[in-house]
């Protein structure tokens, strides 16, 4: 059954056929489980089941055949993953004449890329871009690094780099004659590791697990990737500011946003830096409903100069 809350080139929308799957990923068969509805499906509590159900995805739909992270590391759910690709490749469709531009002469920079690498992965997959992936973070770089090398279709395909300075977002990253297409962003939800606890706890009441046996969750992750100081607004308000002095580097800048009350803050310092335009696009998962921010600096006639060799 179609599950139409997804984007409809969204591979993802018809659920899991863990039959299919466990045929690609034998490994996955263990944890499959017949849940209350009488249905075939894991235990999401079970962070080595979620990582597993990954795999699966990867290699089924991607043809990522090596893929896995670091232990602690967050596990994201692939589908909503997804979600933002597609999104983005609409955002580009509009500003290239109706036509979604593939191939690696458009860039992708992913601002917090993570140890599983997975924006980059699905992006260059789906779409065949080409994908500079950033952190402040070591482990997750050569976390990264592991994944993109162990998989030859992967080649040349995705550029990884460390950002040295955790206060910066762009600057380190972007050179200053290099053009980007599209640069994305997955914030730090919380303001601080008092509040991701708390939000840990809550997680913890909703499925019922006690803090005892919370090593097993799925929703895992490292400080960085879970808290900043000032959370979600603070983080995108200095990648506002920064973004402006990229203005004609990049056609579209845009960042999710988690938080509804984010969104006065974000406007307010895109009005600020003087952006030329601004969308919001929102994204229904499940019952959650997510967005992203996009915004650029570049007049129309700008926009189109960025698809004049991509074809």
């Amino acid at each position: 059954m179609e599950k139409s809350i997804l984007h409809k080139r969204n591979i993802h929308r018809f659920g899991y056929d863990f039959c299919e799957l466990s045929k690609s990923l034998p490994g996955l068969l263990p944890f499959v489980i017949i849940n209350k509805f009488g249905n075939k499906s894991i235990d999401f509590s079970d962070k080595n089941a979620v990582r597993c159900l990954n795999k699966a995805l990867l290699k089924h739909f991607y043809g990522i055949n090596h893929w896995d992270i670091p232990s602690n590391y967050l596990c994201p759910p692939i589908p909503g993953r997804a979600d933002y690709i597609h999104y983005l490749a609409d955002l580009l469709q509009e500003t290239n004449n109706g036509k979604i531009p593939d191939g690696n002469k458009i860039t992708v920079l992913d601002i917090g890329t993570g140890a599983n690498c997975v924006y980059p992965l699905i992006g260059n997959r789906e779409y065949n871009w080409h994908f500079i992936g950033s952190d402040i973070d070591l482990i997750s770089i050569n976390s990264a690094q592991k994944i993109i090398q162990a998989n030859e279709i992967l080649k040349d395909k995705i550029n990884l780099s460390l950002q040295n300075n955790p206060e910066d977002i762009f600057i380190g990253i972007i050179e200053k004659d290099k053009k980007i297409h599209l640069t994305m962003c997955n914030p730090p939800f919380h303001a601080s590791a008092e509040e991701a606890e708390f939000g840990t706890n809550r997680k913890l009441k909703n499925l019922k697990i006690s803090k005892f046996n919370s090593e097993r969750l799925n929703f895992g992750g490292q400080s960085n990737e879970l808290w900043c100081e000032g959370g979600e607004s603070e983080f995108c308000r200095k990648m506002i500011i920064e973004s402006k002095e990229f203005a004609k580097n990049c056609l579209w800048f845009t960042t999710l946003v988690s938080k509804k009350t984010t969104l006065p803050s974000i406007y307010y310092h895109l009005k600020k830096m003087e952006a030329l335009e601004i969308k919001t696009i929102e994204m229904k998962q499940g019952q959650k409903i997510s967005r992203f921010v996009a915004w650029t600096f570049l007049t129309k006639k700008e926009q189109t100069k960025f698809f004049i060799k991509v074809d």
